[in-house]
C-alpha cells in the first residue's frame, strides 16, 4: 500500500469517528463495579491513569476511607478479609493494519488482544493484580502482570510488591499507553542476551520522602524475563537460568507542581552458550547495564515525557572473543488533552530512537494518534507511523474496550 492511500485510508477512517458516538454511556470494568464510580475517577483515558489512579494502585488497589467491613467476610474470624464479590473485568483489543512496504498491507488482527483482570484486597493494606492474555496475537499469551502488594508497611510510605512486573515500570508503563506503536527501547534485547526492560520475576521496593518530593524505587529480578520453569538434574524446576540476579535503583524528584525528574540504574549478569562452537559449547559472562535520566512536564492538558537511556552490554554475543556494544535510546511522548481529564479526543505524539553499535538493533520512529472516547470503557483510535529507518509506513485503525 503506498501512501497516498494509506493517507487516503486514515482520512476516510477518521471521518467516521463523528458517527459513532452514543450520547451517553457508563464504564463498568472491575473497580468501577467495586467502588460504584466512574472509570473517568482513575483514568484519562483508560488505560492511562490519573493522580488518583497512581494513588489507588499505590494503595493496593483499595480505597482506605470507602473500604466497608459488609464489602468483605470474615466468617468470624480476625484473621480473614475475603471480597464478597470477586472483581474481574475483560478488555478486549483489535486493530485493521494499513502497512506499505511488506507482502501484507492490510490486516484485520480482531482480536489483536483479550485479557482476564482481576485485582482487590486480600486484607488490610495488602492487595494483589494479575491479568491472563486469553488471546495475544493469536496465542494464549498466559499471565503477564502478577503480583502481591504490601502498603505502608508498619504505618510508613514503604511498599513491597513480589511477583511478575515489567523492569521499566518506574520508567514508563507499557501496559498504559495510547498508541499501537511500543516504546522500542524497553523491548530490546541485545544479540543473544536474554536481558531487556520488560517482564521479569522479582521484587519491587518503593518509598516516598514527602517533605522532598522525593520517590525512590529499588528493585531485584532473575534478569531473564518470564520464560518457562526448566527442570534440573536434582528434578527441582527453576525460573532464572544462572545464579546471577539482575538489582535497578530509580529516583524521582519533583520540581514543584507540574515537573519533575528522574534517573534509572540498572545492573546485572548473564550466562550464555557460544553456540557457533560446536556440541560442546562453553559459557560465557555477559554484565549488562542500563541508565539514564527522564524528564517530564505537564499540566493535565499537555503532559511530556523525554527519557533517555544507555545501554551496554560486555559479551552479548557469548563468545570467546568478547565484544562491547552500546546501545543509546530516546524515548519523547507529548500526550494533548483539549478538556483535561473531561476530554473526549486526546492527540498523542510518540518518538522512539534507537542507536546500537549492532546495527541491526536500530530503530526510530514516529507516531502521531488520535483517541476518541466513545464511552469511558469504549474508545477508537487512529495511528499513523512513519518508520524513519526504514521509510515505511503504517496506518491503523483501532477499538478498544474494557468491561
Amino acid at each position: 500500500m503506498n501512501a497516498k492511500n494509506l493517507v487516503i485510508a486514515l482520512f476516510l477512517a477518521t471521518s467516521t469517528l463523528g458517527l459513532l458516538a452514543p450520547p451517553t454511556a457508563e464504564a463498568i470494568p472491575a473497580f468501577a463495579r467495586q467502588y460504584k464510580m466512574s472509570c473517568n475517577t482513575c483514568h484519562s483515558p483508560f488505560p492511562r491513569l490519573k493522580d488518583f489512579g497512581n494513588e489507588f494502585a499505590a494503595n493496593g488497589f483499595t480505597i482506605p476511607e470507602q473500604e466497608k467491613d459488609r464489602d468483605f467476610i470474615t466468617a468470624g474470624d480476625d484473621l480473614l478479609r475475603l471480597n464478597r464479590t470477586f472483581p474481574i473485568a475483560v478488555r478486549f483489543d483489535a486493530f485493521a493494519f494499513f502497512e506499505c512496504g511488506t507482502e501484507v498491507t492490510n490486516d484485520l488482527q480482531t482480536p489483536w488482544a483479550l485479557k482476564l483482570l482481576s485485582g482487590g484486597s486480600l486484607s488490610k493494606n495488602v492487595g494483589y493484580y494479575f491479568y491472563f492474555f486469553m488471546d495475544e496475537r493469536g496465542e494464549v499469551g498466559g499471565v503477564e502482570d502478577a503480583y502481591i502488594h504490601f502498603n505502608n508497611i508498619m504505618g510508613k510510605p514503604l511498599d513491597v510488591m513480589v511477583g511478575q512486573f515489567q523492569t521499566s515500570d518506574p520508567l514508563m508503563k507499557r501496559e498504559l499507553r495510547l498508541t499501537y506503536e511500543d516504546y522500542m527501547l524497553y523491548k530490546t534485547r541485545v544479540g543473544l542476551s536474554q536481558n531487556n526492560l520488560t517482564y521479569d520475576r522479582g521484587v519491587m521496593t518503593t518509598y516516598d520522602i514527602g517533605k522532598t518530593g522525593t520517590d525512590l524505587v529499588a528493585l531485584i529480578v532473575n534478569g531473564n524475563g518470564k520464560p518457562d520453569a526448566y527442570e534440573e538434574d536434582d528434578g527441582n524446576k527453576k525460573f532464572d537460568t544462572d545464579k546471577y540476579k539482575c538489582y535497578a535503583v530509580k529516583v524521582n524528584q519533583s520540581l514543584g507542581q507540574y515537573a519533575g525528574a528522574g534517573y534509572y540504574y540498572y545492573y546485572g549478569q548473564e550466562l550464555g552458550m557460544d553456540h557457533l562452537a560446536g556440541p560442546n559449547p562453553l559459557s560465557y559472562m555477559n554484565r549488562i547495564l542500563h541508565h539514564g535520566p527522564d524528564f517530564r512536564v505537564g499540566n493535565g492538558m499537555f503532559d511530556f515525557t523525554f527519557q533517555y537511556l544507555i545501554r551496554r552490554d560486555t559479551n552479548p554475543g557469548f563468545t570467546a572473543d568478547a565484544v562491547n556494544v552500546e546501545t543509546k535510546g530516546v524515548i519523547a511522548e507529548l500526550v494533548f488533552s483539549p478538556q483535561r481529564d473531561r476530554s473526549r479526543y486526546y492527540f498523542t505524539l510518540l518518538y522512539n530512537q534507537i542507536d546500537s553499535d549492532w546495527d541491526e538493533h536500530d530503530y526510530e520512529s514516529m507516531t502521531g494518534g488520535v483517541t476518541y472516547l466513545v464511552a469511558r470503557n469504549l474508545r477508537i483510535t487512529l495511528e499513523y507511523t512513519r518508520n524513519l529507518e526504514l521509510d515505511t509506513n503504517r496506518g491503523i485503525v483501532g477499538l478498544v474496550s474494557a468491561f
